[in-house]
């Protein structure tokens, strides 16, 4: 499993990155708690199905664990949203992204891990590459950017939660608590805050868009990212996750029609070297002693 960790760190962040232009109509027509609800709920239950030989592991301890890193997963995915109706998508994107330079500093203070400078330099290129492939327009703050910037601080406790308290456990399991938790918090807030969308769910140009959210971005992606953090460094899951960003991108640009400009290649150099700082640490680059005579 420690093999497949990184691959599906990356798989996770595709996924993620291909979903914006794939889930427009449904996030279009669908409240955000309800949306939230929705996609919990069936990633909860498509795991919970196929994955039932490993209820057999099931202890108490899994019930906070997973309420701990649901409730963080849904504060993430709430705020995030509604900042992106305050904001534009591009800052959105960009002031989220900050949450891989939050993770080495976070973790240090809770696993008492000090982050070494690849660490932090490959943090500090991946936020400027992302800025440059995200940002548009002027720099100033509103709501929708604090209430991001708020986000970002979620997301990079999630990473660290995950870190944590998959230790020793099975993170399919623990996957499955924390979308049932997740789908919980959202459906209170549907039920406290918004209007059921029952016309919505009625028309397919909302119904397709929801599954893929619901199985490939929730029961899949989220299940890639759990498992790839439990057995690799916050700091260096942070990193691969904000490929996202990148991807996003790229994926608008080959399916959508959206123009990729030069200072977006720069970002996105910016953000290889990152990724590659982050796992070689630039072990290539430097010499290697020369082996002693016999």
């Amino acid at each position: 499993m420690k093999k497949a960790a990184k691959p599906m760190l990356f798989a996770a962040a595709f996924i993620w990155g291909s979903s914006f232009f794939i889930m427009k109509n449904a996030l279009d027509e669908l409240p955000v708690q309800y949306l939230l609800a929705l996609r919990f709920t069936m990633g909860a239950v498509l795991l919970g199905v196929l994955g039932w030989k490993k209820w057999r592991l099931f202890t108490p301890d899994y019930l906070w664990r997973g309420a701990v890193m649901g409730a963080l997963l849904y504060l993430a995915y709430t705020v995030q949203t509604y900042g992106l109706a305050l904001t534009t998508p591009s800052k959105n994107a960009f002031l989220t992204s900050i949450y891989c330079v939050m993770v080495p500093f976070l973790y240090w203070l809770v696993a008492r891990i000090r982050p070494d400078r690849y660490n932090v330099l490959a943090a500090a290129l991946c936020v400027v590459g992302i800025g440059l492939v995200s940002l548009e327009g002027d720099l100033t703050v509103n709501l929708g950017d604090a209430l991001t910037l708020a986000c970002a601080i979620f997301y990079a406790a999630h990473i660290v939660a995950v870190a944590k308290l998959s230790q020793k456990r099975d993170i399919y399991l623990l996957t499955v608590f924390q979308f049932a938790f997740s789908a919980l918090f959202a459906w209170t807030g549907g039920l406290a805050l918004e209007t059921f969308p029952a016309a919505a769910l009625t028309r397919s140009e909302v119904l397709l868009p929801l599954l893929y959210l619901g199985v490939m971005a929730t029961a899949v992606a989220l299940l890639f990212q759990n498992v790839g953090e439990a057995w690799s460094d916050p700091s260096s899951a942070a990193v691969i996750l904000s490929l996202e960003s990148v991807f996003g991108v790229l994926c608008s640009a080959l399916f959508a029609g959206d123009e990729v400009s030069i200072r977006m290649g720069a970002g996105f150099v910016l953000i290889f070297v990152a990724v590659v700082c982050s796992e070689t640490k630039f072990a290539f680059l430097r010499k290697k002693p020369a082996a002693s005579p016999e």
